[in-house]
Order: structure tokens, then C-alpha cells, then sequence
């Protein structure tokens, strides 16, 4: 039996979606965080400002916190996981 060209357009398809989402999984939405941070660190002065540049840094350890907390959730549901396999 000759396979169709339709089997491999779906693989290549399902294939293509589990290593984008594979990809992205570290990247935090901007709507986690709320506004864009251009936009809420604006009013501390103008780019390059030390009010400005100060919300920055401030915000991208906001921004690293929270991806630290998402991965050690993701760690530990893990080692829970494999430590209680008789629910799974």
C-alpha cells in the first residue's frame, strides 16, 4: 500500500507544533507581566534616564523571578511525578 502525501504533511505539521511550543515555553507573555515595560517605565524619565534605567533592571527581575518560580513549579511536579507514580 502506497502512503498518501497527506500521513507526512501531518506529521511534519504535528511535529513543527511540539517543537515551537517546545521553544517558547521560557519566553513570559507580556500579559503575564502586565504593560509593555517601555510603557510603564516611561514616566520615570526619559530612555537612558537613571529613573528609567532603574524600572528596567527592576522589571527584568521581575521578569526573572518569575520565570525561576515557573520552572522550579515545573521541577517539582515533575519529582512529584515520578515519586507517586500509583496515581498517574
Amino acid at each position: 500500500m502506497r502512503p498518501t502525501t497527506a500521513t507526512p504533511l501531518i506529521a511534519l505539521t504535528l511535529v513543527t507544533l511540539a517543537l515551537g511550543a517546545c521553544a517558547a515555553r521560557t519566553q513570559i507573555p507580556v500579559s503575564d507581566l502586565g504593560q509593555d515595560d517601555d510603557a510603564i517605565c516611561r514616566p520615570s524619565g526619559s530612555v537612558g534616564s537613571p529613573g528609567y534605567v532603574a524600572c528596567r533592571k527592576d522589571r527584568d527581575v521581575i521578569r526573572s523571578n518569575a520565570e525561576n518560580r515557573r520552572d522550579r513549579q515545573q521541577r517539582d511536579l515533575g519529582e512529584y511525578m515520578l515519586n507517586h507514580p500509583e496515581i498517574h
